[in-house]
């Protein structure tokens, strides 16, 4: 990866929004970006020299759009819908996400199509680039004129009010200016409006679940095969030539991976003329529901990839002359993937629960509860009650927000998406998956040592080993809870997918050989 961006002209991507919003890619603006950025803010200074009605440039706004405003008060109207807007409430969304939603929006600002200052671009980039993050509250938009209120809450620091994240404090824009010794920007002719007509609030959203999604899906796979070991089933279920019969992408791919993670091992040969016909279907079926999952995740990656590159303001300047009043702002187009990808979210912990709970049924040779002296120990079973308190509570979250709508500005805008909402609870979903697959990992590494002196796999037992650095094997009852967040820890920060996915490489095994399209940089 190139280590300069250039804002407008190159095309985003998840990792490099990701890598430019951790520091490790710098966007910029080059020559070709500012020549339309310029080009676009001198056909709105035209529109309004030659006294022309364009919707929010010289008109008010949502249901006012008849309503004409003065020239010498369209500056003073786009400082006005900063204001107006702000209405959100709640708790501050992640200031990675606020930082994300900066970075959108200058590559939506920096096509050329949005009439703004070069000098607000700059500014935004300042934040981005010294992380003077802006407070954004959580809720208020309703995800179809844009992400109003968040947007609006994002750039209210333009204008020298709001919140921004500094230095590890959240302080006052005023303060924060005083001390940058800077000073506020005045908003040209329909600068306010292209701030905050956008869909940059589930955009973000969008790419952060891309990126934690995948690591999920990995993650699910190689502790749906410790699961296995530990339960000694069989891996006849993903022979690639069953998948080539009924062939789903995301089903061929998890087979790949599970017959790789699997390879040559010692407690699966053991077991090899058992007798046993059929697994459970949480073990048989891994590919046929993981897959699923893993083809929801790719609609929901190549639809927010482009959006990261879309234009999504109204109305849209072609020249003085050409002026377009549409609809790019309705997140109807990322509210429908985020609220399927949800539920596919939602599924993986479901079926990850069920191998817990079949690793505590003292089925197969392992002692019921994983724990010998069951009786004065609960052993594995609470731990079991968690991941069904946060299965259901994402069945819970599963209802589609882009199922609703509710008429605002009056009946103007008379159907929205919802996908603000959608966004979040995707994240909400996914919060929850990492503590279910967590637990499960945590009851895999306690069966699969009932197992010794036989070994799993060379790239199970390294999976196993990485656990085994954080906790250790659970001889009585001690405060799982403990054990449960640092295995999270490991899957939260990727370092166990990424760990396995480099070893099983040092190996000349390349888990998702073939299948390049399902990385969350392809």
């Amino acid at each position: 990866m190139n280590n300069h961006f250039k804002y407008g002209t190159d095309r985003l991507t998840v990792p490099k929004t990701i890598a430019i919003a951790t520091g490790q890619l710098k966007g910029q603006l080059q020559t070709a970006a500012i020549q339309k950025i310029k080009a676009s803010y001198e056909h709105v200074q035209q529109i309004v020299a030659a006294n022309k009605t364009v919707y929010g440039v010289n008109t008010g706004f949502g249901i006012l759009a008849n309503t004409p405003i003065s020239e010498e008060d369209t500056a003073t109207l786009q400082y006005k819908i900063l204001q107006s807007h702000s209405v959100g409430v709640g708790e501050a969304i992640p200031a990675e996400v606020a930082k994300i939603m900066l970075i959108t929006k200058v590559q939506a600002l920096a096509q050329g199509y949005s009439g703004v200052q070069l000098s607000t671009l700059e500014r935004i980039i300042w934040h981005i680039d010294n992380d003077v993050i802006p407070v954004v509250p959580a809720k208020g938009s309703v995800g179809a004129s844009g992400d109003l209120a968040p947007l609006a809450h994002l750039f209210l620091p333009l204008i020298g009010l709001g919140e921004c994240y500094y230095k590890g404090e959240r302080k006052s824009t005023t303060a924060i200016f005083q001390q940058e010794n800077i000073t506020a920007i005045s908003l040209g002719p329909k600068e306010g409006l292209a701030l905050i007509n956008g869909t940059q609030f589930i955009l973000s959203y969008a790419v952060k679940a891309v990126q934690r999604m995948h690591n999920c899906l990995d993650a699910a796979d190689i502790i749906g095969a410790m699961s296995l070991e530990a339960l000694t089933g069989t891996k006849a279920p993903f022979d690639e030539r069953l998948h080539q019969l009924r062939p789903y992408a995301g089903n061929q791919l998890v087979a790949q991976r599970l017959r790789l993670l699997l390879s040559e091992s010692a407690i699966m040969q053991s077991h090899i003329d058992c007798g046993r016909v059929q697994d459970p279907y949480s073990l048989r079926c891994m590919p046929q529901v993981h897959g699923a999952s893993r083809n929801a995740w790719l609609h929901l990656k190549e639809l927010t990839e482009t959006e990261l590159n879309a234009v999504t303001d109204n109305p849209i300047i072609l020249s003085a002359d050409d002026t377009i009043s549409g609809g790019n702002f309705h997140g109807q187009p990322m509210a429908l993937p985020l609220d399927y990808a949800c539920f596919a979210a939602a599924e993986i912990g479901n079926i990850s629960d069920r191998r817990c709970y079949l690793l505590l049924e003292g089925k197969w040779g392992l002692p019921l509860l994983l724990m010998k002296n069951v009786g004065l120990n609960s052993g594995f079973m609470i731990p079991q009650y968690t991941t069904a308190a946060l299965v259901t509570e994402n069945k819970t979250l599963c209802f589609p927000a882009s199922a609703d709508s509710i008429p605002t500005s009056l009946g103007q805008e008379d159907h929205v998406s919802m996908g603000s909402i959608s966004g979040r609870k995707l994240n909400q979903v996914l919060d929850n998956l990492e503590y279910i697959l967590a637990i499960e990992l945590l009851s895999a590494c306690q069966a699969i040592e009932f197992r010794r002196p036989l070994k799993s796999s060379a790239l199970l037992e390294f999976a196993h080993e990485s656990v085994r650095r954080q906790v250790s094997f659970a001889e009585e009852d001690r405060i799982f809870a403990e054990d449960i967040n640092k295995v999270a820890g490991i899957i939260k920060d990727f370092s166990f997918v990424n760990g396995v996915g480099s070893f099983a490489r040092s190996k000349g095994m390349e888990l998702n050989k073939g299948f390049e399209g399902f990385a969350v940089n392809a």
